[in-house]
């Protein structure tokens, strides 16, 4: 895409647009030079999308609480995502340099920033238990192959090999750590349940109650142990 100061939502879009659909053409035309101030913009507004999409999703159907996690997104999602560009970008620098590459780091975070075309989708995707993260992960790897062949002129080959590696890793994490966050919001979910009515309780039934709320921690980790 051109250079273009200033904010323009439209080609903010048709970046977006550009990136999903037909990422061979967008890292073959993309900008190498220009200064960060377009891409940064361009990865807080998908960074708000993605924060305000999630959000939707986490808190759809209460109103109150819906409009502040709303608001934070629109405030904490640009924050987190343009910080996590220049911190994955910095990391690309590296990995690129190593298979060769003789581009700076501006245009290792151009590359970056526009895998944040991705966040809409990945937040959208995130509803599906497992298969969102897997797919968005392997997709994020394939814009890299092509930023790795079209913008930093490596071997497809190698690309494929690097990235793919990458990619392998990241999803075992990713499956690993969703694995553990269901089963902690279950555990927290079943809290909830057993302390349902405990302030009409009498305190020798809450006592009881929490007895039996800490035994069965205890066994859980003995259990666990175990294993």
């Amino acid at each position: 895409m051109s250079v273009n100061n200033g904010f323009d939502i439209q080609q903010i879009i048709a970046q977006a647009r550009e990136v999903i659909t037909r990422p061979v053409n967008y890292f073959q035309s993309m900008e190498k030079t220009g200064g960060f101030g377009d891409p940064v913009v361009f990865v807080a507004v998908m960074g708000a999308v993605a924060g305000v999409i999630a959000a939707v999703f986490a808190l759809f159907g209460s109103a109150g609480g819906l409009l502040a996690a709303v608001f934070g997104a629109l405030i904490f999602g640009p924050l987190m995502a343009v910080l996590g560009a220049f911190i994955g970008a910095a990391v690309l620098y590296v990995i690129w340099k190593l298979m060769g590459s003789t581009e700076d780091y501006e245009t290792a975070f151009r590359c970056q920033a526009a895998l944040a075309a991705l966040y809409p989708v990945s937040a959208l995707l995130g509803i599906v238990p497992y298969i969102g993260g897997i797919v968005t992960i392997a997709w994020g790897a394939w814009l890299l192959v092509e930023a790795s062949v079209a913008v930093h002129a490596r071997p497809r080959r190698t690309a494929q090999i690097v990235f793919g590696v990458l990619a392998v890793l990241f999803i075992f994490t990713s499956l690993g750590s969703e694995r553990a966050s269901r089963e902690m919001d279950a555990r927290m979910e079943e809290m909830g349940e057993q302390f349902e009515g405990m302030e009409e309780m009498s305190p020798e039934e809450a006592g009881r109650k929490l007895g039996e709320f800490l035994k069965g921690i205890e066994q859980g980790a003995q259990g666990g142990g175990d294993q």
